[in-house]
């Protein structure tokens, strides 16, 4: 039967009849949980440590903006979109949810080997979200590299529908030039977000197809 004409319980129980997927999709979740969790640890260290603040060319440009809210509709609306379109996917969601915990972790090593300060004039955002479930603070120093644009990229990478791909593409342009007009983020910040969001995904592919039978 073809997987687009599954039910969504089909699809499911279809899956998680495999012993292996269901190893596989549990692991990955309890690691992703102790991972997140690891994450909200570090960023409080993060914020106490004092890094390097350097001069960014683009932003000496112009003078900050407040799209707070733009940013966080953006966020979340593509957070909801993604995950209603891949649950009826398993094998895509799971694979989802992998190359997230890859991306969490290549950025908590990449903030401890390169503490920043925030950029000059960067107006605060606010994740309400975060805020009441993650560190409690307002961040400033969560920066090398931009977690909100290798989120959305994630979206485009394994999103099933072209529509949807091509959607979260422009979001993730969107969401990397709203983080810089309100210099939440280096310009570099967001190139590396790109190029480890990129590199973790090939790699991640690579391995599952190596190591699937």
């Amino acid at each position: 039967m073809n997987e687009e004409r599954l039910t969504l319980g089909q699809a499911w129980r279809n899956q998680l009849s495999d012993r292996r997927f269901r190893i596989d999709f549990f692991i990955s979740v309890f690691f992703l949980a102790v991972i997140l969790f690891g994450l909200t640890r570090f960023l409080n260290y993060a914020e106490q440590r004092n890094g390097v603040q350097f001069s960014d060319p683009l932003l000496e440009l112009f003078t900050a903006m407040d799209l707070t809210w733009i940013i966080f509709a953006v966020i979340y609306i593509s957070l909801i979109s993604a995950i209603f379109s891949l649950i009826p996917h398993p094998k895509e969601l799971l694979f989802a949810l992998q190359l997230y915990t890859a991306m969490v972790l290549v950025r908590i090593f990449a903030m401890y080997l390169l503490p920043l300060n925030p950029p000059e004039g960067m107006i605060i955002l606010q994740d309400p979200f975060v805020e009441v479930f993650g560190t409690g603070k307002t961040l400033t120093k969560d920066l090398f590299f931009s977690g909100h644009t290798a989120s959305i990229l994630i979206f485009f990478f394994t999103a099933k529908n072209r529509i949807f791909k091509s959607i979260f593409l422009l979001l993730s342009v969107l969401i990397a030039v709203l983080v810089i007009l309100q210099k939440v983020h280096y310009t570099i910040d967001i190139y590396a977000a790109v190029f480890f969001t990129t590199a973790c995904c090939f790699l991640l592919k690579n391995i599952k197809e190596r190591y699937t039978i």
